[in-house]
């Protein structure tokens, strides 16, 4: 391998590992957001799971005024719901699609987005240090 293909291989490992740390702090700040507007004007009910997953989990709820809701993206935070189960939300009354788990909010994204970074530098730096020795060994 060339000096300059190790050069851009490195470059390429640092593009990629930060954008998906830059990634695992938007998701943060995204899952923050949407707290923010749940609580904003928060309503709460009582919803069915439908399906459950670990990455998403259908629900349906009425909200007051006698209206169901089955979010098409699901609940936010939904680990730990199993198919059936009836649990209380939290969601944005002006916008009740947005809907999350009560008593949890962006907090539990921390960790994962956190794990991500941590992993993906990991995994980086130690292919930065090969790289940086291919440059300096074959650019003497």
């Amino acid at each position: 391998m060339s000096p300059r293909v190790a050069r851009r291989a490195a470059v390429s490992v640092i593009v990629v590992a930060t954008g998906i740390s830059v990634l695992a702090v938007l998701l943060v700040l995204a899952a923050w957001r949407n707290d923010r507007t749940i609580e904003s004007d928060m309503g709460t009910a009582t919803a069915e799971v439908l399906s459950a997953g670990s990455l998403r989990s259908a629900v349906s709820f009425v909200t007051p005024d006698g209206v169901t809701h089955n979010p098409k993206l699901g609940v936010l935070y939904p680990t730990n719901l199993t198919a059936g189960q009836r649990i209380d939300v939290e969601y944005a009354r002006h916008e009740p699609d947005l809907v999350r788990v009560a008593g949890r909010d962006a907090s539990v994204a921390i960790v994962p987005a956190g794990s991500v970074i941590v992993v993906t530098w990991f995994v980086s730096l130690p292919a930065l240090l090969v790289l940086r020795r291919r440059v300096r060994t074959e650019g003497s």
